[in-house]
């Protein structure tokens, strides 16, 4: 131990504050001394069972993903002493649900539009090395006060081959997972992922969760042969996106809407998405996002501070 509370871990790595709770293990902030950098560490138990399969998978699929907008994982290394497994991952400032409590408010137009983009070029990326990230949600996506978005926590997240074949529907937090995930389809696409970004881009505009209202067979052809489809499952009528959705410009809307889209063989692709109409005016620069005090629940700004109390 330190005179300040943290210890060195592997004679480089300088360990600090806890970050948070992976979904295998405990997230702390340390300092690289070697590389001069920080460096988020998760560190993982290992039990009789030796490595639990949600690490294998974010190592497996981490080591073969390199791009700006997917978390870098640096190093593993095993602490023979305690039995203890170290992840190195780059250290970025909180997640999108942290950031999204303490400013309390849609994100501006840019700064959406910004990340909306960098999580598209993500999955894009993911899903063209035949990848399925399948627990897309505000708490898995990274964000920096540069601007920059990186998607994370790769525990669910699978390789797949075409044609699809029969996998898991334990998959992706409640609010974010596909209808057709929900109804329990026999196979499902990367098109699961696309929905998950509509609604989290449809909640950081709005600063609310979203909700839609029951599907049929007119918007989802389909949709009443279902492995799960119920007769008795209640009839919400659809809300109008127009107004439910008002801070959004009409390529936005539009965009959004084709994320959403009920029946997954007309869900957008990423590909597709990224050249959307909403992108052909983005800003010339990098769009910062307003910096929030996580002791004081503040939002500070380059002139004033603000309370959200």
């Amino acid at each position: 131990m330190m005179n300040n509370g943290t210890f060195t871990l592997f004679d480089r790595y300088n360990v600090g504050c806890e970050l948070g709770k992976g979904t295998y293990g405990i997230v702390r902030k340390a300092f690289d001394t070697r590389q001069q950098h920080h460096v988020a560490i998760k560190c993982v138990c290992l039990g009789d069972e030796g490595i639990p399969s949600t690490a294998l998978r974010e190592i497996s699929l981490l080591r073969s993903l390199k791009h700006a907008n997917i978390i870098r994982l640096y190093d593993i290394k095993v602490h023979q002493p305690t039995g203890e497994l170290f992840l190195f991952y780059e250290c970025m400032e909180m997640d999108l649900y942290e950031y999204m409590k303490l400013y309390r408010k849609p994100l501006s137009d840019d700064l959406s539009k910004s990340y909306l983009r960098q999580m598209l070029l993500g999955i894009d990326h993911i899903h063209s090395n035949s990848m399925l990230h399948r627990d897309l949600k505000p708490q898995n996506i990274l964000i920096d006060w540069n601007g920059s978005l990186k998607l994370a926590d790769f525990g669910l997240g699978r390789h797949f081959q075409m044609p699809m074949r029969m996998y898991t529907h334990e998959v992706v937090t409640l609010w974010y997972r596909s209808p057709e995930i929900l109804l329990g389809a026999k196979t499902y696409t990367t098109s699961v992922d696309l929905w998950s970004i509509g609604t989290i881009f449809a909640e950081i505009t709005h600063n609310r969760a979203l909700f839609a209202g029951t599907p049929d067979d007119v918007t989802w052809p389909g949709f009443s042969s279902m492995p799960d489809h119920k007769k008795t499952f209640p009839q919400w009528k659809p809300q109008n996106m127009t107004q439910l959705l008002f801070n959004l410009s009409p390529d936005a809307l539009e965009l959004t809407l084709q994320m959403l889209a009920y029946d997954p063989d007309q869900r957008i692709t990423a590909k597709s998405a990224l050249e959307s109409s909403y992108f052909q005016s983005m800003p010339k620069h990098p769009v910062i996002p307003p910096q929030v005090n996580q002791t004081k629940n503040t939002v500070v700004t380059e002139n004033t501070t603000s309370s959200n109390n």
